[in-house]
């Protein structure tokens, strides 16, 4: 089945940077929108970016833009998310998510099909 697989959270300082990784494995990766979303505990999951894998603006939650920046290699069927500037707030479990699609992404987690296991960051202020 399909496999949504992150990686590169970690601890880092409150100013610093981390870059996670989603690989899709059994999926068709073009024409799909791939997102990042977030959940810290006692919280709700929220949305943090997206694209379309098949091209067009990337979405931004309002509190991360300007410092994060979501990526993608089509090739590599992999998605990136560039964390900078990280702050202690941006502290949570991070999933990847996708849903094969003709251009339309959404906002709604409950939107999307496949979720990969999570990847911790925490931000030391």
């Amino acid at each position: 089945q399909v496999q949504l697989v992150e990686s590169g959270g970690g601890s880092v300082q409150a100013g610093g940077s981390l870059r996670l990784s989603c690989v899709a494995s059994r999926y068709t990766y073009s024409s799909s929108c791939m997102g990042w979303f977030r959940q810290a505990p006692g919280k709700e999951r929220e949305g943090v970016a997206r694209i379309y894998t098949g091209g067009g603006i990337p979405y931004y939650a309002y509190s991360v833009k300007g410092r994060f920046t979501i990526s993608q290699d089509n090739a590599k069927k992999t998605l990136y998310l560039q964390m900078n500037s990280l702050k202690a707030e941006d502290t949570s479990m991070y999933y990847c998510a996708a849903k094969p699609s003709g251009g339309y992404c959404s906002t709604v987690d409950g939107w999307y099909n496949y979720w990969g296991q999570g990847t911790q960051v925490t931000v030391a202020s």
